[in-house]
């Protein structure tokens, strides 16, 4: 069988339910790749995907794809007054 619920991954990785779903809301197991979305609902982990991401073959692609927060540098605010001054 491919794709498994949260709890029968977590019997065969050794993941608790709790890390699981913590790597998924974090991005370090991409939707599609590691994890789908059920027709009804229900989050299954792809037993190849997540394969691949122990073998370190998501890495570069999580890192690509992983969603980026907004930056917290002011430099661009005292850039942009000189700018308009």
């Amino acid at each position: 069988m491919r794709y498994v619920t949260i709890e029968k991954a977590s019997d065969l990785t050794g993941y608790t339910p709790d890390a699981i779903r913590s790597k998924i809301k974090r991005g370090d197991w991409l939707e599609g790749a590691v994890w789908q979305r059920a027709p009804d609902g229900r989050v299954l982990i792809d037993l190849q995907g997540y394969d691949q991401w122990v073998e370190g073959s998501l890495q570069h692609l999580a890192c690509a794809l992983r969603p980026r927060g907004r930056s917290r540098s002011t430099s661009t605010i005292a850039e942009s007054a000189a700018e308009s001054d």
